[in-house]
């Protein structure tokens, strides 16, 4: 029998959190992994009834699931957030998605402290937080799956969006380092980088002209997204650390 047929059973006993899970690419997200079986915690800043329909969602289908309100730019949030999740679901998070992130488009010299501050508190630093906290339970149990969402802007130039492409590529480089720092312990880290997703973000920013510079010649959906999360977090993944998936139509090609 091949070493992955003679696996542990997957997911292990543990629980999947997912920060800005309660709309678009987290919510898809969130519903893949209660699929394959995870409890699956379901974090949020201000979307709490968005946030309910996701885990209703969930359990209707059979799933477990609990919503936990959070800015994940709060320096106090992850340990709140980590706490809830594992007294709640009963078992440690050892999945964790990266997935909330805001936007504050300006041209550079428009750009403002606060426009560029709010970005890299949200889009990096609340992931390397995350991050952090959570690498301490997954290191122990040594098993442990990371996805931190990018995007294709932190691979090819955006006019108009210095700081989130900033901070995106920082999250890309990010997510290689930690992935050779913990590869020994069982935790894979990896990301996924969304071109243009069919989003309540995105919706004022998909026209013709757009959908002309996609080889695709369309948007994707945040389904899509969330299959390729579901493979990064599953265990015929495990040899797989330190990648950044596009998932883009071809844009950053």
């Amino acid at each position: 029998m091949s070493e992955l047929g003679s696996a542990p059973a997957w997911p292990p006993a543990g629980c999947a959190l997912v920060t800005g899970g309660s709309r678009g690419i987290g919510a898809a997200i969130a519903r893949a992994l209660a699929q394959e079986g995870w409890p699956v915690a379901v974090n949020y800043n201000g979307s709490a009834q968005a946030a309910a329909e996701v885990v209703s969602a969930i359990e209707a289908a059979g799933g477990r699931a609990v919503a936990l309100q959070g800015d994940v730019a709060d320096p106090q949030v992850p340990e709140l957030v980590f706490a809830q999740a594992e007294e709640r679901l009963g078992v440690p998070v050892l999945a964790l998605v990266n997935n909330a992130g805001i936007t504050r488009d300006n041209l550079a010299p428009s750009l403002t402290d606060e426009e560029w501050d709010a970005v890299i508190a949200t889009n990096l630093t609340g992931a390397f937080r995350f991050t952090r906290r959570a690498l301490k339970g997954m290191m122990r149990a040594r098993v442990g799956r990371i996805v931190n969402i990018a995007s294709v802007s932190a691979l090819r130039a955006n006019p108009g969006q210095a700081n989130y492409a900033a901070a995106k590529a920082g999250l890309v480089q990010f997510t290689r380092t930690v992935a050779v720092e913990v590869a020994r312990r069982g935790v894979t880290v990896n990301a996924v980088a969304p071109g243009f997703i069919a989003t309540d973000m995105t919706s004022e920013l998909i026209g013709p002209d757009l959908l002309a510079a996609i080889p695709a010649r369309r948007a994707g959906n945040v389904e899509e997204v969330a299959a390729c999360v579901r493979f990064l977090v599953s265990r015929q993944a495990s040899y797989v650390t330190g990648a950044v998936l596009t998932v883009d139509g071809g844009l950053g090609a």
